[in-house]
């Protein structure tokens, strides 16, 4: 099931319940490899606690779990006013089993097996969604994000990103004019781990000034110190 995809995240935060652990391992790699940070747990009761813990962009939930089963799961966060989207997973297919898949609260649902280009691809529609934009493009200045090919331009020249400052260039861009915190970078951006380095945030900042810099110097990415940093054309 993993391999290579086309489709490409919106450099999100995903949590993955599914209790099969070669499914974990597969879909959790392959998402985590596309550039999403995933938090992957195989207990509904746990997964319930993650969701209502932490901020995701979306959730893949299967049906069938320990603890409580996804549809539960699922219930109990839309009562507690929870409205991430989720993608249920689910290895019956029949009328009755999506209707009350999508009546218990779901946005899009996906019959086991699937292809992992399908599940890419409704998750990274469910992230769009997530924040109220059907384009693919995102446009910030002189700044051009396109979120189907995973490229980014300033100036009409073609930058060449890695995978997480790609991740990193879209997240700032998708927030652009709101400062965002450290915090909220290494949650979204690097899978829990950038606690590991204090400084793993600041220096991808630095890098990716640079390469912003040999479109056009005009500084687009600021500091507020104690705050975060925020992308804008207008830094006062």
């Amino acid at each position: 099931m993993v391999g290579h995809s086309p489709y490409h995240p919106l450099s999100r935060r995903l949590l993955f319940v599914e209790d099969s652990k070669r499914l974990q391992q597969a879909v959790g790699t392959a998402l985590r490899r596309a550039g999403f940070a995933v938090d992957v747990s195989g207990d509904g009761t746990e997964g319930l606690w993650l969701a209502e813990t932490n901020e995701y962009d979306a959730i893949v939930l299967d049906i069938m779990l320990p603890g409580i089963d996804g549809l539960t799961l699922l219930r109990r966060l839309r009562e507690r006013g929870c409205n991430t989207h989720v993608l249920l997973l689910t290895a019956l297919d029949t009328v009755s089993d999506r209707v009350q898949g999508l009546h218990a609260g779901a946005d899009d649902y996906l019959v086991k097996p699937f292809a992992l280009e399908e599940l890419l691809a409704r998750v990274h529609a469910l992230c769009r969604r997530a924040y109220d934009s059907k384009q693919s493009r995102i446009t910030v200045g002189d700044l051009e994000v396109d979120t189907a090919s995973r490229t980014v331009t300033r100036a009409g020249h073609p930058l060449a990103l890695q995978a997480r400052e790609y991740a990193l260039t879209e997240y700032l861009a998708r927030r652009a004019g709101h400062v965002v915190s450290r915090t909220e970078i290494e949650a979204h951006i690097y899978d829990g781990d950038a606690g590991v380095m204090s400084n793993v945030v600041d220096s991808a900042i630095c890098a990716l000034r640079r390469k912003l810099h040999t479109a056009n110097p005009a500084p687009l990415i600021h500091t507020r110190r104690g705050l975060g940093y925020i992308m804008t054309t207008s830094p006062s």
